[in-house]
């Protein structure tokens, strides 16, 4: 594969206003298909895509002739830790991971020191993403002051015009009454309520799913009503307050079906679950902190309820709840080790490894929930290859093996260190310019 974006690509490299890059002979996906033809990049901007771009006097030209040509991969999940947590991750790494993984959108969720729950809190963390991030980062704002889950609602007039969406992700919002007039505010200004669905005081001291593995070995568990009682709460409050509802990391097959039933019902409800809980399950689990997660990996029938569930579209995005944590804190074990493993730089290649080549799905499909479905929900202007449209695109080798043991995140918490997975990126380009190149690509010239 060429060494091709250097020049007028590369990140900090000068542009030329006249010369267009020109990827020729890869395939492209678009409209849920695959298809073989050009694509022109200009100042940042898809200009043509589809058939053959014809060269100008100072056009560079790219034989991609083998190659994958996806859309940017957008995430609407993840933890950056920064301000506050720098130890864990920062805007810098976490987006060098996402990058690496194929990203060009990242929503980082508001559990950081200090919360964004004030334009003055917020722009510490806006600050940050303008010095650091290497890919597209539009953040949450909290929902109630401290992203506490209770107490006092921020003011969702003065955020909205700097967040994605507003929540309290990392807790669930305890009060009906303090969910539903913070689904009036958002509703009012136009923004999505995000919601982490965990009853408090259905916990009960639980660190792990509440099944076989956790009573055999003597665990304290979580039920799954934890989960789904207030995803019902809140799917009634959605419907009376109009707001647009969003659930994250759905983990339990009654959660699917009641998201099911609003879709149904026309109501404005979506969800997103995650890679590791369309793939481990309970079963899994070992006395490691690595496979502790929130919500917990869950039974055999929920894991095989969400596979469904984003099959037939109930489940419409698949994000990766990027978590980072210490080695020392995810070494202290499964009851007192932090919650949350990365998976920015693994969600596409475990998706093709264990979902794509196993039959469960295909990568068409597979792309429609990880690029298109989250840019629509969220009405940003990504997740497609279209003329217009930013040049934010990978380009992809669908064959090529590589082993999940080197990351570019500050963390490597993850029970998939030393799987050999199948799908590698090879370039990462966000506006036009290269964010993310493959070492092995280093030696072409």
């Amino acid at each position: 594969m060429p060494y091709f974006f250097v020049h007028p690509l590369r990140r900090g490299a000068k542009r030329y206003s006249k010369m267009k890059t020109i990827l020729k002979g890869a395939k492209f996906y678009r409209d849920g298909r695959f298809e073989t033809g050009d694509l022109a990049i200009e100042d940042g901007k898809i200009v043509a895509i589809g058939g053959r771009v014809a060269l100008e006097a100072d056009d560079r030209a790219v034989d991609l002739t083998g190659c994958h040509v996806l859309p940017g991969l957008v995430d609407v999940h993840v933890h950056l830790r920064e301000p506050g947590f720098s130890e864990k991750e920062t805007i810098a790494t976490g987006t060098a991971a996402a990058a690496h993984g194929g990203y060009t959108t990242v929503c980082p969720m508001p559990n950081l020191n200090p919360a964004p729950d004030s334009p003055e809190h917020l722009e510490a963390e806006l600050a940050l993403i303008r010095r650091d991030a290497v890919v597209r980062v539009l953040p949450y704002g909290s929902i109630t002051r401290g992203q506490k889950g209770r107490g006092e609602l921020v003011d969702f007039g003065a955020l909205a015009g700097e967040v994605v969406g507003f929540s309290d992700d990392g807790r669930g919002v305890q009060g009906e009454e303090l969910m539903a007039e913070a689904m009036r505010r958002a509703a009012a200004v136009g923004k999505p309520i995000v919601a982490h669905c965990e009853v408090d005081e259905l916990l009960k001291g639980g660190y792990i799913h509440d099944g076989v593995y956790c009573r055999e070995h003597g665990h304290k568990g979580i039920c799954s009503e934890s989960e789904w009682r207030q995803v019902e709460r809140d799917i009634k409050l959605a419907a009376e307050t109009g707001c647009q509802y969003h659930v994250c990391h759905v983990s339990t097959k009654e959660s699917v079906e009641l998201i099911r039933r609003a879709k149904a019902a026309g109501l404005k409800v979506s969800g997103e679950t995650a890679p590791h809980y369309l793939l481990l399950c309970d079963e899994d689990l070992q006395e490691d902190g690595r496979f502790k997660m929130n919500p917990p990996l869950r039974g055999r029938e929920d894991r095989e309820a969400l596979r469904q569930a984003v099959a037939d579209g109930t489940i419409e995005v698949i994000a990766t709840d990027h978590a980072p944590h210490s080695r020392e804190e995810k070494a202290k074990g499964i009851e007192e080790a932090p919650s949350g493993m990365i998976g920015l730089e693994t969600a596409l290649a475990l998706g093709i490894t264990y979902l794509v080549r196993k039959g469960h799905m295909t990568l068409p499909h597979l792309l429609e929930k990880m690029t298109v479905k989250p840019a629509e929900l969220y009405q940003l202007d990504g997740g497609s290859l279209k003329v217009g449209a930013r040049a934010d695109l990978i380009v992809f080798d669908e064959r090529e093996k590589w082993v999940a043991e080197r990351f570019h995140s500050k963390s490597e918490n993850s029970p998939f260190i030393g799987a050999e997975l199948v799908g590698k990126i090879k370039y990462t380009i966000c506006s036009g310019q290269v964010v993310y190149m493959d070492e092995e690509e280093n030696h072409e010239s």
